[in-house]
């Protein structure tokens, strides 16, 4: 049953880990280089669905590495798991606090009501979302160690 769980965890984390790390270094530059309000439209159409999704990706693998750490206790590797949910704990807890008001502010912009700082205040999401790429990049790493 653990064996199952820790690669139910692995897979779900690591899907996610791809997600993430696709926005930051693939669909972001993309939408970035397109003309005019294209790229406004396409990131503001891209938080409203991410936006819905990701909080239960993000909390459901917590709880996932939460299991894992508990039902492995005893197991070699446990402090890697045990780690790795903190690092996800941090970059859920970043989210709320960085990415999520931005995001919320962001999905609702047009070309017409957008602020006049709106590519200030999408670079300051970008900023963020690097650094919690990173952050589930290293969890989803110690998690593999975890079974090494």
């Amino acid at each position: 049953m653990l064996n199952a769980l820790e690669v139910v965890t692995i897979v779900i984390v690591g899907v996610m880990v791809g997600v993430e790390f696709s926005v930051a270094f693939v669909i972001n530059p993309i939408l970035n280089a397109l003309p005019e309000d294209s790229g406004q439209l396409g990131h503001a159409h891209g938080g409203r669905m991410l936006g819905a999704v990701m909080p239960v990706w993000y909390i459901g693998s917590l709880v996932l590495v939460a299991a894992w750490a508990i039902a492995g206790w005893h197991h070699e590797g446990a402090g890697l798991v045990v780690t790795a949910g903190a690092l996800l704990l941090f970059s859920v807890v970043m989210s709320l606090l960085l990415l999520v008001p931005i995001n919320n502010r962001g999905k609702t912009w047009t070309p017409e009501n957008r602020p006049a700082d709106w590519k200030q205040q999408l670079n300051r999401w970008e900023r963020f979302h690097y650094v919690r790429v990173a952050v589930i990049i290293a969890a989803f790493a110690l998690l593999v160690a975890a079974l090494a």
